[in-house]
């Protein structure tokens, strides 16, 4: 099972500072016990700010993460929410995008050009392609993702959350149509460890969630989902 983790430093009491720093500390948590992808998502902060807080992700995550091998990846892959410029000024690991941004193409192309467009990379650039993750609401836009050549879908929500009761739902149903897709389908909105299976067996590639991961302890999470 991959896990996504997806960040929301106001959930945290105190002032910004402490927020901050206790997200710092999640992210850490989080990659120590090998969450697959982690999302910042702090859609409040200025570019600036955003930025100055993924430098502080990446060097924890660099810090925490295994270094990669022939055989095997980095683990843990930070992509920031929207902002394809700070993804690649911080070195992240990809970018997520919501139905209302850029499409795939454009950030691989910006990447792209990041990368080689002066006909040398640049040593504080990311030589790897980057990942994609993509908010999907409904099938049509799981197609679409896919033909966009998204690194994966973002499906839900698949449960009702009690901060966003009423809200329409995918569900379980228009995860197990979607999970045919020929890029991996991630669930998300209202999972918990006692229906996170629900979502498997419906064909999902991994479970994202916000709460899930910052209201528990990661390592007993990741124990019983992967168990």
């Amino acid at each position: 099972m991959l896990l996504y983790y997806i960040t929301d430093r106001a959930a945290f009491p105190g002032d910004e500072h402490t927020r901050s720093q206790r997200l710092l500390d999640k992210i850490a948590e989080a990659t120590t016990h090998g969450i697959d992808y982690i999302q910042l998502r702090e859609k409040d902060l200025s570019a600036r700010e955003l930025e100055s807080l993924a430098h502080e992700a990446m060097r924890i995550i660099d810090q925490k993460r295994k270094p990669a091998t022939g055989h095997h990846p980095r683990t843990t892959a930070l992509l920031i929410n929207s902002r394809t410029d700070v993804a690649i000024a911080t070195d992240a690991d990809g970018v997520h995008l919501r139905g209302v941004d850029v499409f795939p193409q454009e950030v691989r192309a910006a990447w792209k050009i990041a990368r080689c467009g002066t006909g040398t990379p640049a040593p504080e650039i990311s030589p790897r392609d980057p990942f994609i993750s993509v908010s999907c609401h409904s099938l049509e836009e799981v197609a679409q993702a896919e033909d966009n050549q998204a690194t994966f879908a973002v499906l839900g929500p698949i449960f009702e959350k009690a901060a966003a009761p009423g809200v329409s739902l995918a569900g379980l149903e228009a995860l197990r149509d979607a999970c045919h897709a020929k890029i991996p389908v991630f669930a998300l909105g209202g999972v918990t460890l006692q229906n996170a299976q629900s979502c498997l067996q419906a064909g999902a590639h991994g479970i994202a969630a916000i709460r899930l991961f910052q209201q528990n302890d990661i390592a007993t999470v990741v124990r019983e989902l992967r168990g």
